[in-house]
């Protein structure tokens, strides 16, 4: 519907022009400026709802972007599908990023966070709060494994397809510049920074109780440029760092094993139908699994909401996937094939594993996750 609404939009533009011509040649810079007002009113801020007085509402925490453009998917298509499916109001809590999406459940400025696996695993520990139902993938699974990419004509490449045990791509990381999906995330940092450090090939740089420390190891392993993005910029999330790879702005993306997938290859046919920074298949690589991540959970705080509106939200949250407007949402907004009822001992609670070498991890817990 947004797609045909944007190009009558366009096509009333055109005849605009035509019609102002009447016959005769319209100056490039008029004809510009009118197309280039058409362009910007495809650009357009949500305006989120508040639940107001309404005491039957259910507040979403989610990470939202300044600016849509109007074909875009937005999370406030989520918000009314779910009221639909509750009956009650559902509203979206913009936060900058998920350690706010978590303090907000936490704080009770929000019912629902929507999150990835690191998040839900903090809040988890640190909140005690719990899991209403977390994504699936299209195989059925309910986790993810974080995998690094490399461009196929690198050295890392090279040593791993080599088959030479003496060769090994983990270690000709060191020095190269990697490519994060941002601070503290699952695939994109957390997990293969524990892999790393506790194989041995990165040493903890600083006080190893510190968070902080991971900055300096991350830098120091890899390069004094690698990629940390802020939430929002270019080489943020799974897209941004493996545009980062494959650009050449970066040597290493980590991410997760499907990202090829789901950014450059929807066709799954090895020929990139992606942005225009996608490369073809076999121009790049991905190594041996760092290990398993929790998909992204939806948290909820136990000591705020009861059972029966648990389950309520639970239960329209599967329901996404019944018809095609949920399976919609499902795929443009949260990027996923549907969703499963867990909890959080099942979903996080072998997560401390993966990334018990991390420096910090565990002290994150005092510091209320007042991350940067």
């Amino acid at each position: 519907i947004i797609y045909i609404q944007f190009e009558r939009y366009m096509s009333t533009i055109a005849n605009r022009i035509r019609d102002a011509s009447q016959g005769r040649t319209v100056p490039i810079a008029i004809a510009g400026i009118i197309l280039s007002a058409a362009v910007l009113w495809a650009l357009f801020t949500v305006n989120y709802d508040e639940c107001g007085d309404d005491e039957d509402c259910v507040r979403i925490a989610y990470e939202v972007k300044d600016t849509y453009l109007f074909w875009e998917a937005n999370p406030q298509e989520m918000a009314d599908k779910l009221s639909e499916l509750t009956g009650m109001k559902v509203v979206v809590y913009p936060v900058s990023d998920e350690v706010a999406a978590i303090e907000a459940v936490a704080n009770g400025n929000a019912e629902i966070a929507m999150v990835d696996g690191a998040a839900g695993w903090l809040g988890y520990q640190v909140y005690d709060l719990d899991v209403v139902a977390v994504e699936k993938k299209p195989d059925g699974r309910v986790f993810y494994n974080a995998a690094a990419w490399v461009r196929a004509d690198s050295e890392i490449a090279a040593a791993h397809l080599d088959d030479d045990p003496d060769t090994d791509p983990f270690a000709l990381m060191q020095g190269k510049k990697s490519c994060h999906t941002g601070w503290l995330k699952s695939a994109g940092m957390l997990i293969p920074m524990g892999y790393l450090i506790g194989n041995g090939y990165a040493e903890v740089q600083g006080d190893p109780n510190e968070i902080e420390s991971l900055r300096a190891t991350v830098t120091t392993f890899f390069h004094a440029d690698s990629e940390i993005p802020e939430g929002g910029t270019q080489y943020s999330g799974y897209s941004g760092a493996m545009k980062c790879m494959m650009t050449g702005h970066g040597d290493v993306a980590l991410v997760k094993d499907t990202a090829y997938r789901l950014y450059c290859d929807e066709n799954e046919d090895g020929v990139a139908d992606g942005p225009d920074w996608c490369l073809e298949r076999d121009e790049i690589v991905m190594l041996p699994s760092f290990g398993q991540a929790p998909s992204h959970p939806v948290m909820y705080d136990p000591a705020r909401m009861d059972d029966e509106t648990m389950l309520v939200i639970q239960e329209a949250l599967l329901a996404l996937d019944d018809d095609s407007e949920g399976r919609e949402i499902l795929n443009d907004v949260l990027n996923t094939a549907g969703m499963v009822a867990s909890t959080g001992e099942e979903h996080l609670g072998t997560y401390s594993d993966a990334v018990s070498n991390v420096p910090g991890i565990s002290s994150v817990s005092y510091t209320h996750l007042t991350l940067p």
